[in-house]
Parts: C-alpha cells; structure tokens; sequence
C-alpha cells in the first residue's frame, strides 16, 4: 500500500512537468526566505545575514517532498548595492534538484522606504535515480527504464523588484524567465519545460500596544496554466521577542475545496543577532489522509551590531 501511494504521489507532483503548470516546491516561512524568491530582496537588511531553512513535507509518505535552503545577503557601497547567493536542495521521488541562484539588486531611496531592483542568474541541477524505481516486471526486459541516473544542468535568470520601509514591504519577482526543456530524452520533441513563476508578496506591521504588535502578509504565485495559489500569513509579534501566527494555503485538490493547508508558525530572538521559527502544515487536502502533515524550522543569524531596538522592528526581517 505504502508504494502504491508513494507512486501515486509521485505522479500528482510531477504532472506539472508534462504540462504547464507550477513546478517550484513552496515553504510556508516565505516571509523569512524571501531572497529565495526575489533578487531584488539582496541587501534590504542592514548587515550581512545567513539564513538556513529545512522543510520535510507530507510526513510519512515515502518520497515525499524535502526541502533545503541555504541563503547570503549583504547590503554594499553605503547600502546601494545589495548582493546574495541562495542554494537548495528539493527532492521528491526518484528527482533530485539542486539550485545555485547569485542575486544582484541596485537599491534606490523611495519615500520614507528603499526599492531594490534585482537580477539572477542560476544553474540547476536534475537528477533522476531510477535505481530507486520499482517495476512490475524485470528492469532489464524494459528498455524503456534507465538503468542507471540521469543528469541535466541548465542555466536561467531572473529579475524582481523589492520595496521596504519601516512598517511595510511588497515584491514582485519571476525569478526564472527562460523555457528550459528538461527532459532526458535525446530527440528534438521537447515534452517538458521549465515554467516562468511570478510572486508578489506583502506585508505590514501594525502596533496593538507597546507589547504586541499584528503583522498580516501575503504571498501569491501564479504560473502558467496553473490556478492561482496565495499563502495568506497573520502574526503577532510579542514583546519584541516571540512570533506567533497562523497560514491559510490555497490549493489542495477540488474534491475537498477547502485549501491545501492551515499551518502554524511560533518563533524566537534567541540574541541580539539570531532569530529562529518552527511551523507544522496541517493538510486540508485528501492527501492529508496518508501523511501526518508537513514541518519546517528555520535559523537566520545576522553578523555584527544591529541598529537600535529588536530585530523585529528592524526592517531586516522585511
């Protein structure tokens, strides 16, 4: 039973590279990765920062999606120039990829706030490991099955515009522009390609009281051919210290209507300088059935003095 819904699954996330539609793994701290999504976030905070995160989706499916991230950015030239570097690793099924993306993003003076204008260039890595696949019959009387991985590498690029102030961010990226085919095949008909991904997110910091303050943000994604998906994120901000909050994840499938998941996300300014967050999906979807919902933990570690009051208030987490 396990291989026939680990096989099953498998096929649900990866029908969209048959056709047009959303290719890209998600996180649900994307208010935290957000260099990850956006060039032109490079150099918004206000020192050098290292941000990791770790996602294991749909807990107890074998093959399931995971997810790891590892991102750099700094402000240059007396903050005129921002510059980053984000590598991950996602893997589901038999499919691995890894990504190498180097941002760029000039930064302009706006109203009370900086705009930075973002380009990217990056080189992807698939690799398919059929020695992880099982058939019905032999694999050596079926030649249509590798016998052993296949790799591909591919380069894109991709640009993004990234606004924030004091209280308030918005952005909007399409981090890979180029149609890529990534098929393994070896003849002209190209089956698959990659598909251009535009994100637009925002957010903003409301102060309740002098202890708590409300901070609603939003990401939306779209891809060709592919309804539109939105994460729908409120926190609140305690004491300057702690976060606490709620998702709602639009998606899922069409029987249930009722989303792709509610996820839960609690964080804490461990110092001055460090920042760590936990969050667990909660599936909404029928695949909620199999699984035991998703995790995913983040550390962000920003080197040197920070400016005046926390970290939260700090336009560096914008």
């Amino acid at each position: 039973m396990k291989n026939i819904i680990s096989t099953i699954l498998f096929a649900i996330c990866f029908a969209p590279f048959i056709c047009e539609a959303q290719q890209q793994p998600h996180n649900t701290q994307f208010m935290y990765y957000k260099l990850g999504y956006n060039p032109g976030f490079a150099g918004s905070q206000d020192a050098p920062c290292v941000s990791a995160i770790i996602r294991e989706q749909w807990l107890g499916l074998e093959g399931a999606p995971s997810v790891q991230a590892i991102t750099f950015n700094m402000p240059i030239m007396n903050q005129r120039v921002g510059i980053g570097a984000n590598l991950m690793r996602h893997s589901i099924g038999i499919t691995t990829v890894y990504d190498v993306d180097l941002a760029y993003a000039y930064r302009l003076r706006l109203g009370q706030g900086m705009l930075g204008i973002g380009v990217q260039g990056s080189v992807r890595s698939f690799t398919n490991d059929f020695m992880e696949t099982v058939a019905t019959q032999s694999k050596t009387d079926d030649t249509t099955i590798p016998g052993s991985n296949e790799n591909k590498f591919m380069f894109n690029f991709g640009t993004g515009v990234y606004y924030s102030s004091e209280r308030f961010y918005i952005g909007l990226s399409a981090p890979r522009l180029l149609a890529n085919s990534i098929d393994f095949n070896a003849s002209d008909n190209i089956v698959s390609r990659e598909v251009q991904h535009v994100y637009l997110m925002t957010g903003y910091t409301a102060t309740l009281s002098d202890e708590l303050k409300l901070r609603p943000q939003i990401m939306f994604k779209y891809a060709n051919n592919a309804p539109v998906d939105a994460d729908i994120n409120l926190n609140f901000l305690i004491q300057d210290k702690f976060v606490a909050g709620l998702t709602y994840r639009l998606g899922g499938n069409k029987e249930s209507g009722a989303g792709e998941s509610l996820d839960a996300i609690f964080g804490v300014q461990l110092n001055q300088n460090l920042l760590f967050a936990f969050s667990y999906d909660y599936t909404l979807s029928d695949i909620g059935n199999f699984s035991d919902g998703s995790i995913e933990a983040s550390f962000h570690y920003c080197i040197g003095k920070l400016a005046a009051g926390s970290e939260f208030e700090n336009p560096r987490f914008f």
